[in-house]
């Protein structure tokens, strides 16, 4: 099992130091996760020490200790993007959308705008970033692909339909895509993405990751034996992971077992 969606400072709560990232490896270790990503969001920049977690990480030899950046995709930023990835040896980079031209819709109070746009072009303007962000070059992972739904709110036309050219450019990119499980604990009670969306990414050999997207110890790895048991359904038989940007796959056995 890996987890590769992990924020150590969730939201600003704590510090980076040598206490807290033992309390998320020993959660992974817990959860007997063979890999653990942790990926806090480049808002938070000035705030990182991943020297340290890299340090502590010597302590845990029996984990594959990951170091990762959650990256707020904007178009005008890409440039500062770009410095910011290249300043450090990152395993692996996660491209998210969490604003529309400005709006930041994941916000809980950004409901009610949500139920006064039309959805399909709701859908559409998102996934049309999340094109972007796959495009540039600057991921290796896209995450959350469907966070768009987080409120419930449900396209007229098949999603398939809506994000097909999206998922065409992740292909192309050789991007993996993650299973977030927070979404569960979003309004909307649902994993990102939705089972018909997954089967399709599967169906299209698009490589599949795992994301908790934990902002605590205690949600490290959360759900995610469950995700497996739906991947095994569809035919998945092997999920990635990553070290120094590279993919490497983790094949599905009793458990999961590195390379």
């Amino acid at each position: 099992m890996l987890d590769l969606h992990v924020h150590l400072l969730g939201h600003l709560d704590r510090e980076v130091t040598r206490g807290n990232i033992r309390l998320f490896l020993d959660e992974a270790k817990k959860k007997n996760l063979v890999q653990i990503g942790f990926a806090d969001h480049d808002m938070y920049w000035n705030d990182l020490n991943l020297d340290l977690i890299r340090e502590v990480a010597e302590e845990y030899p029996e984990l594959q200790v990951r170091i990762g950046l959650e990256v707020d995709y904007r178009e005008e930023n890409e440039e500062l993007i770009r410095k910011r990835i290249s300043s450090y040896p990152f395993d692996y980079t996660i491209g998210s959308v969490h604003e529309i031209s400005g709006w930041f819709f994941d916000y809980p109070e950004e409901e009610e705008e949500h139920l006064r746009r039309d959805p399909d072009s709701l859908y559409l303007e998102y996934f049309a970033l999340v094109e972007k962000a796959a495009a540039s070059g600057m991921f290796q992972i896209i995450g959350h692909f469907d966070l768009i739904k987080l409120f419930k709110i449900r396209p007229r036309t098949d999603v398939r339909i809506l994000a097909a050219r999206t998922l065409e450019t992740i292909r192309k990119q050789g991007l993996a895509i993650e299973v977030n499980t927070n979404g569960r604990y979003k309004p909307v009670q649902e994993f990102y993405p939705e089972p018909k969306l997954l089967e399709l990414i599967y169906q299209m050999g698009i490589p599949i990751t795992l994301g908790s997207d934990a902002h605590e110890p205690s949600t490290v790895g959360r759900d995610l034996e469950e995700v497996v048991q739906q991947l095994k359904l569809f035919g998945v038989k092997e999920i990635t992971g990553f070290a120094g940007q590279r993919p490497h796959a983790l094949m599905f056995k009793n458990t999961l077992i590195g390379e």
